[in-house]
């Protein structure tokens, strides 16, 4: 009896000290509990203070995020920078709006004074954006921490990065193919509850004849934006720096910014998804935390498939 007892004692703190485990080589919950503890208050309390000076970053981290793990997987990728026998992804003129680095950087600077080695740049990216949900109002959850750093960065990768013209079958099909439902996709798209998309990502909608499926007022809303240029922005809903549902409520009115957005209502399949989280935003931020939960486990480079970087910006 007190032998099984000591076992369940035993059993109990391995799974407290190792959190819940994901994939072979042990990503978990709790990765620095005992090599870097104080991971996540430095994280927490860095972005915090970013966007205190600068709300609006908080769709860019979000962004940064996703733009990361599409390519190659959640690997800190997208941080490389440039050299001159390689064009990295941030130059891809789908990052072009990815901003953010320099926080992270100002992360990468305090984790490797306090614990060296140890905590990657995609697990950054990853805590960063997660951070940057929770304190704009949206979900609070965790994630599994313990990804390896990648070391390839190619512009030519980022074709792969769902284009603002695709239409909800086209979109169905290529988060399809890295294991999401038409369910994850309609939530991750919520993402854009927060930020702006620039002109250049619409303009398309309001050549002769303008796309029937906006709303003839919020048309002329769009024209008026992209009078300023196509970098003029044009935020995605009306709370551009608040988690919120307020962004399936614009598509009800037919006020989506990219067509991209729009077509969600317009698609049988996700049409009644968009209204579900239009009217339940509980719900949309339920499926969203799961969704991004999945989607920060895409391609997760552990052991020597990858590497802890000392900075962010190039390889070891």
């Amino acid at each position: 009896m007190v032998s099984a007892n000591f076992l369940g004692v035993f059993l109990l703190m391995e799974l407290l000290a190792g959190g819940f485990r994901f994939g072979a080589d042990g990503l978990s919950m709790n990765y620095y509990i005992f090599n870097c503890p104080l991971v996540e208050p430095i994280v927490r309390s860095t972005v915090a203070s970013a966007l205190q000076s600068d709300p609006t970053l908080a769709a860019a981290l979000v962004r940064m995020h996703f733009h990361d793990c599409w390519i190659q997987g959640c690997d800190g990728s997208i941080l490389l920078d440039t050299t001159k026998d390689n064009t990295a992804e941030k130059d891809s003129p789908g990052n072009l709006s990815v901003r953010g680095f320099k926080l992270i950087d100002d992360v990468k600077g305090k984790l490797e004074s306090m614990c060296p080695g140890v905590v990657s740049c995609a697990d950054i990216i990853a805590m960063a954006a997660r951070e940057a949900v929770s304190w704009s109002g949206g979900p609070v959850y965790d994630i599994p921490k313990g990804r390896k750093d990648g070391r390839r960065s190619k512009i030519e990768d980022t074709i792969n990065l769902p284009f603002p013209t695709f239409n909800a079958s086209e979109l169905i099909g290529v988060f399809g193919q890295r294991g999401f439902s038409a369910q994850d996709m309609v939530a991750l798209s919520g993402a854009h509850t927060l930020g702006v998309s620039r002109c250049s990502s619409f303009k398309s909608r309001l050549s002769d004849p303008v796309d029937p499926t906006m709303d003839s007022d919020f048309s002329k809303t769009l024209a008026r934006t992209c009078r300023g240029g196509d970098n003029a922005e044009q935020p995605f809903d009306m709370t551009r720096n608040n988690f919120d549902s307020f962004y399936f409520q614009a598509l009800q009115r037919k006020a989506g910014v990219l067509f991209s957005d729009q077509t969600l209502y317009n698609h049988p399949k996700t049409r009644a998804i968009v209204n579900n989280y239009a009217m339940n935003q509980a719900m949309f931020f339920l499926d969203f935390q799961q969704a991004m939960v999945k989607m920060s486990l895409l391609d997760v480079k552990e052991g020597s498939k990858g590497e802890v970087r000392a900075d962010c910006r190039k390889v070891n």
